[in-house]
């Protein structure tokens, strides 16, 4: 099982002010799980008062940041519950008006309604991702080859709710009644090497800004077109679309329920007057367009980094049918070439220091920042990207948390920098491990790389679906395509 806390703002308003917090049983106080923003701050305080006038039986009274500091140990001493925040994906969800959000998703960047009951709904997103490093050049941004992307995708999605197998009917109701998607990216550590960007900088910060919100623009774009040639979805009307409310623009709602407290950036560099009149009038043909899952799998089917996380390792070593593999980042590679600094011995300290710059003393300083490994890179950077990315999201985002050497402090003074930018979700708390990456037999005098003796690979043997089409086949283990 894996579990998330669900943390209204009133919360963490009790942590920061030494509060104390009272846990019900929710028998006693059901109403609470479908509150939030101020109508949850009042509800919960009426029932505290109720509390101690003898109405309502009290579990436990505690310090707030007494339970706060249990929930950050258990995260990592478990690695769950998640920290997920409630208030920011429900004051900030475009649809408030049909329900309420009451957790994400296992991997936390899906943020739905759902409900119970004779028309309960249970939700489902159709997700893709955007592979952002194929739109990035030394140059910049690739803003039309990355419209023409984002149209084509939310297209895509749009037709697999239609065409879609659904196991269960309250499934199938929430997704034709809503038609969510959820389009996100992946290889931006790529994009940063490619830039020459550094992920700790105010540079990665920025891009991760400029590209959400281009992806944004065009993926709102792309839904509302096809409102203009498909219709709007059924439960439009009273939407925050409907009402002129973009991602965007949707941070004031959360300003405005924390009395201003939050320091969520809410600048734009495109024009989003037109596009924001258009979907006002035109509509929308989904009720949620954007959401940043993990891409674990397809990243690696692609050859890019994962989502929008930090290289974890510049070398690793890979496990499939065929052996042992040692993986290196290439664009390090690229670079120490380029240095003239690839060689044999450079190939032995990659291997003996498990892949990390700092302790190679003859690689400049400017090469070790731009390929800093996830646990060189202070965990604010993360947050503070995942800040700028969140302002342009309808749903959220899956972000990992890496602490080289945590302590309850600095875990502390992170999460809190995560509500406080406005972030909705985390997801894992990665902390480093008492083992090391295995180390590489060297292969030659040419510097490659290799963890196994070199072997022909298989070649795969296709199954003939007609006279023009081949597939692999799905029962030969030989297969390289199934490994």
């Amino acid at each position: 099982m894996n579990t998330a806390h669900w943390i209204p703002d009133e919360f963490l308003r009790r942590v920061e002010s030494a509060g104390q917090w009272t846990l019900f049983s929710p028998d006693d106080a059901p109403d609470l799980h479908d509150l939030y923003g101020r109508e949850f701050a009042v509800r919960y305080a009426e029932y505290e008062a109720a509390a101690d006038r003898g109405e309502i039986a009290v579990f436990r009274r505690v310090p707030a940041v007494e339970l706060w500091r249990k929930m950050l140990t258990a995260l990592f001493e478990t690695g769950h519950p998640w920290i997920t925040f409630k208030d920011p994906c429900n004051l900030r969800s475009p649809q408030q008006h049909v329900g309420v959000v009451h957790s994400s998703n296992l991997c936390t960047e899906i943020t739905l309604n759902t409900r119970t009951g004779a028309e309960a709904e249970t939700a489902v997103c159709n997700l893709g991702s955007v592979n952002l490093a194929a739109h990035v050049t030394a140059d910049g941004l690739d803003l039309e080859l990355l419209r023409k992307t984002v149209t084509t995708a939310v297209r895509m999605l749009d037709n697999v709710i239609d065409i879609n197998l659904y196991t269960i009917p309250s499934a199938r109701r929430s997704n034709l009644r809503h038609r969510p998607v959820g389009l996100g990216l992946m290889g931006f550590a790529d994009c940063l090497y490619t830039l020459g960007i550094p992920y700790a900088s105010e540079q990665a910060v920025a891009f991760a800004d400029e590209s959400m919100e281009a992806l944004s623009y065009w993926a709102i774009n792309a839904s509302s077109d096809l409102a203009g040639e498909r219709g709007r979805y059924p439960s439009f009307d009273g939407s925050l679309w409907s009402r002129g409310v973009l991602p965007i623009d949707s941070i004031a709602l959360l300003a405005q329920a924390r009395d201003g407290d939050l320091d969520q950036d809410s600048s734009t560099r495109l024009d989003w007057t037109e596009l924001r009149e258009r979907v006002r009038t035109v509509g929308m043909r989904n009720s949620n367009v954007m959401a940043i899952a993990p891409t674990a799998t397809i990243s690696n089917i692609v050859g890019v980094s994962q989502s929008i996380e930090p290289t974890y390792r510049n070398l690793f070593v890979k496990s499939n049918m065929s052996g042992d593999f040692t993986v290196i980042n290439d664009h390090l590679v690229r670079v120490l070439k380029e240095r003239g600094l690839w060689d044999e011995v450079m190939v032995a300290d990659l291997k003996y220091f498990d892949g990390s710059l700092g302790p190679i003393e003859r690689i400049p300083d400017d090469v070790k920042s731009l390929f800093a490994t996830a646990f060189e890179i202070g965990g604010s950077w993360l947050v503070r990207a995942a800040s700028r990315r969140q302002k342009w999201l309808d749903q959220a985002q899956s972000l990992n948390l890496y602490v080289a050497s945590p302590n309850g402090r600095q875990l502390d003074e992170l999460y809190r920098l995560a509500w406080r930018t406005g972030c909705k979700t985390t997801y894992y708390l990665r902390s480093t491990s008492a083992t090391h990456v295995e180390k590489s037999t060297l292969r030659g005098t040419d510097g490659r790389l290799n963890a196994v003796s070199p072997v022909s690979p298989p070649s795969p043997v296709p199954t003939p679906l007609t006279d023009d089409v081949l597939a692999c086949s799905i029962d030969n283990p030989d297969c390289e395509a199934c490994q």
